[in-house]
């Protein structure tokens, strides 16, 4: 048996429920991969609170507690200046909010580049304090002493290629990558040595299809595409840019419904309700017993 955490309607407050151990594995993933094909493709949306983990968990084969929670939550102007005790807090949130999906916390920018034992320090401490399955870090050939490093003390790391959120500046925007032979080649090198340096899959985002579709016939791990193909082992977006949170809409997004017009027509409703002393009601009011 295992402890996942649901909400109290009444109370609004988590608890611990015992539920049977039916949570993905790194390995069951893995698996998922079989021969160079994968049937059905991998499943996986970011989440940053426990009832945003409840909604998705039993869609999803896994969860990421991404580092655009700095911009989709905190609304800061990208994922730089997310800190690793931010990452620690959402993280155990959509681990009590989940039991299903096989949930990955993000390293934030700062925490893991320095040096393989900078990265365990970090890393260790993630998978400690919120209970994720294993962390993700961008970067390619240049991270794949640390992903080895990690590998071989028990860290599952997921590895993050392509456009790379976090170096930005030094990439000069957010466009595609892959346009250049040379970097073609750069990406496709990086795939291979986060592979060989035990990756257990890699996201691959922002890269022209045609390098995409390389990749995933190039590793033996699940590649989950995000801008790439949809001939890749799986796919990923930003769960809000998949709901309809945001006016812009990235060119790899789909969005599957218009929350944000959803949220806005109900606040004006409830306004409209208290400015003309309409709610609350005699349903919403405490009165004595007659």
């Amino acid at each position: 048996m295992s402890t996942t955490f649901t909400l109290d309607t009444a109370t609004s407050r988590a608890n611990p429920t015992p539920a049977p151990m039916k949570r993905l594995t790194v390995p069951a993933i893995q698996r998922r991969k079989f021969e160079g094909k994968t049937d059905e493709p991998l499943v996986m949306l970011t989440a940053y609170t426990a009832r945003q983990a409840q909604l998705l968990d039993p869609h999803c084969d896994m969860l990421l507690v991404g580092d655009s929670l700095g911009q989709v939550i905190y609304g800061l102007p990208s994922t730089l200046p997310v800190t690793l005790d931010m990452m620690l807090a959402h993280g155990a949130a959509v681990v009590r909010g989940s039991y299903h999906s096989l949930v990955i916390v993000d390293m934030p920018f700062g925490s893991y580049e320095a040096s393989p034992s900078q990265a365990f320090a970090s890393a260790s401490r993630i998978m400690a304090e919120t209970g994720a399955a294993a962390v993700k870090l961008e970067g390619g050939e240049a991270m794949a002493e640390t992903i080895s490093f990690l590998t071989r003390r028990g860290i599952p790391v997921m590895a993050h290629i392509g456009l790379t959120p976090q170096a930005v500046n030094a990439l000069g925007g957010y466009g595609a990558r892959g346009k250049s032979q040379e970097e073609h080649a750069k990406i496709l090198g990086d795939a291979r040595a986060v592979a060989a340096a035990g990756a257990f899959a890699m996201v691959v985002e922002g890269v022209m299809e045609e390098l995409a579709d390389i990749i995933t016939a190039s590793v033996d791990v699940p590649v989950i595409g995000i801008g790439a193909s949809a001939r890749c082992d799986g796919q990923v977006l930003v769960s809000e840019d998949m709901l309809g949170m945001f006016e812009r809409v990235p060119r790899f997004v789909k969005r599957y419904d218009n929350i944000a017009e959803t949220i806005s027509n109900a606040a004006e409703r409830y306004a409209a309700d208290v400015r003309n002393r309409a709610f609350p009601t005699d349903d919403q009011v405490y009165r004595p017993k007659k």
